[in-house]
């Protein structure tokens, strides 16, 4: 079952996070051989999104990291939006590990 977070994210600016996947137990999960992809949606149905740039950061360690640059966050209009990460392991399950809402501030300075 997927962590849920909100992120706020201020237009125009790089954001990056690293987010620690645990398994069911609560240990940290090794991410050998896994991908990691995720989607910004301004509703659950639209067909538009923003992807989020994914890396596995420590496999180990069961670290991603996720980001958004600047290009991207400027092509954002200011409000909120849904999204959420997902891995997916070398056979192809594909398992949710975060989502929530993630509010884009507005930016003065362009």
């Amino acid at each position: 079952m997927a962590i849920y977070a909100n992120i706020t994210v201020d237009q125009g600016s790089d954001y990056s996070s690293s987010v620690t996947v645990e398994n069911a137990l609560g240990d940290v999960a090794d991410l050998t051989g896994f991908t990691a992809r995720g989607h910004v949606r301004k509703t659950y149905s639209s067909l538009t999104n923003y992807e989020f740039v994914t890396s596995i950061e420590s496999p180990t360690k069961g670290l991603i990291g996720i980001r958004l640059p600047n290009s991207t966050t400027s092509a954002m209009k200011a409000g909120r939006y849904v999204y959420d990460v997902e891995v997916v392991s070398s056979g192809g399950t594909v398992t949710r590990v975060i989502e929530g809402q993630l509010e884009i501030t507005p930016s003065v300075t362009r």
